[in-house]
């Protein structure tokens, strides 16, 4: 794992995170890899699966739109590629 030095904190802000540490039950140390994991990682991630299926509810896309790949889409199993 990484290590991250912060140089030149405010002592005020030193306290407010000690203080927001000890009310969260957990280490100084603890608290600030909390707060950054939390401003950098989107609290709910965007999965392809859902965005997919939101995107053709918000086109009017049902179930009959997508049985014509069913009737058309080759059904002979991919051959993999080959590097020579």
């Amino acid at each position: 794992m990484a290590m991250l030095t912060v140089r030149n904190l405010p002592d005020d802000v030193h306290r407010a995170l000690r203080m927001q540490a000890a009310l969260h039950g957990r280490s100084t140390e603890a608290e600030v890899r909390e707060i950054l994991a939390l401003a950098v990682k989107p609290e709910a991630r965007v999965r392809l699966g859902d965005a997919l299926a939101a995107l053709s509810r918000d086109m009017g896309l049902t179930n009959e739109d997508f049985e014509v790949f069913d009737r058309v889409s080759d059904k002979a199993p991919a051959i993999p590629l080959g590097f020579a």
